[in-house]
């Protein structure tokens, strides 16, 4: 009987003390190797690889703290991990969107990165290969000391980054390309389907995507025709009127411009002047400027826009005084720009260039 007591009584001790032990390696505390997550956009896709920092302080690290030949973490800690929200490539291999543990074997001329399906392990300890969704061979490099391991996102373009872990003096890059316009094109059409369908505003942004990165100009036409059907506005029958200029359209492009030029308000028809003067069409922007002051006299920007017509002709008294007028109705926030285009009036500066 007595026995019996006993056991149960140390069962319980070395219950309560178990139970201890795990709520203690569940404080948040400080440690060695000190957590980092850094993340880059690539597109629409976030790419963020979540680690720990070891420090080198002053050991040998590859070869010895990291055999060559061996899989190592990549970090410290738990599984160093990569999230892709959407499929990339690595190093032109392809790789489906989700959540991957990141382990590396490294070699004096050669390291195999892998990007494992168990991603939640810690450290390299339980590693198996067959839970690997890709590997890739990639070239170290010598590079500046680093104390603290690190992973950067370097020569970041349109449609790729090249991810770079540095440690100690060696760099390990591995390339990561995303189908940017593949991926953007099936997002439109998820998001078309909810309350963006209507609104003029999806429509007109889906149409302008298209056109700005030259990918579909039919369905470019399509959507802006949408985008009118749900509300016809300056902004959507302007941009019509760019995506039949680049369809070759030229005649249909210019009936749709004067159509959205009779819509546009005097801003909008003083910012496409300015739009005209960036492409270097300095005469169709001062007969704008002088069509905006004649529709709407009273707007401070259509006084702007003849301050520009007559800086261009070399008036600069009649420029300052227009550009003074529109300082009185002017908004609080343009009123410095304003007063600074009056100082090169005065100096007969001509503010066009």
């Amino acid at each position: 009987m007595h026995r019996t007591r006993l056991l149960v009584l140390l069962s319980s001790f070395l219950s309560v003390v178990s139970l201890c032990h795990a709520q203690t390696l569940m404080l948040d505390l400080p440690r060695q190797s000190q957590h980092a997550l850094v993340t880059q956009r690539i597109g629409i896709t976030d790419i963020t690889v979540n680690y720990h920092r070891p420090l080198a302080n002053g050991r040998q690290i590859w070869g010895k703290v990291v055999p060559y030949g061996e899989v190592w973490r990549a970090g410290a800690n738990e599984n160093t991990t990569i999230t892709f929200t959407d499929p990339v490539s690595i190093e032109s291999q392809p790789l489906d969107k989700g959540t991957y543990g990141v382990h590396m074997i490294p070699g004096e001329n050669q390291w195999t990165v892998i990007f494992s399906k168990m991603s939640s392990a810690w450290g390299s300890f339980t590693y198996k290969q067959d839970e690997d969704a890709l590997r890739v061979t990639v070239k170290p490099q010598t590079a500046e000391f680093h104390d603290a391991l690190t992973y950067d996102f370097d020569d970041v373009k349109p449609d790729s980054t090249v991810i770079t872990l540095r440690w100690d003096k060696v760099a390990v890059p591995f390339k990561v390309a995303v189908k940017v316009n593949d991926i953007v094109e099936a997002s439109i059409n998820r998001q078309i389907r909810g309350l963006n369908q209507y609104y003029w505003e999806g429509w007109d942004d889906a149409a302008n995507y298209f056109l700005t990165s030259k990918t579909n100009l039919d369905e470019a036409l399509k959507d802006e025709d949408k985008s009118i059907q749900t509300e016809e506005r300056f902004d959507n029958l302007m941009n019509k009127s760019l995506i039949l200029v680049a369809m070759g359209r030229k005649d249909d492009a210019s009936a749709f411009r004067s159509k959205a030029l009779e819509k546009a308000s005097a801003q909008q028809l003083y910012f496409y002047g300015r739009q005209l003067q960036g492409e270097k069409k300095h005469e169709e922007a001062f007969a704008l400027y002088r069509s905006n002051a004649k529709k709407f006299p009273a707007e401070w920007t259509s006084h702007v826009g003849m301050a520009r017509v007559y800086s261009g002709q070399g008036d600069f008294d009649n420029a300052v005084k227009e550009m003074q007028t529109a300082l009185t109705t002017a908004p609080d926030s343009n009123k410095s720009n304003l007063q600074g285009y009056v100082k090169r009036l005065q100096s007969k500066d001509d503010i066009n260039r």
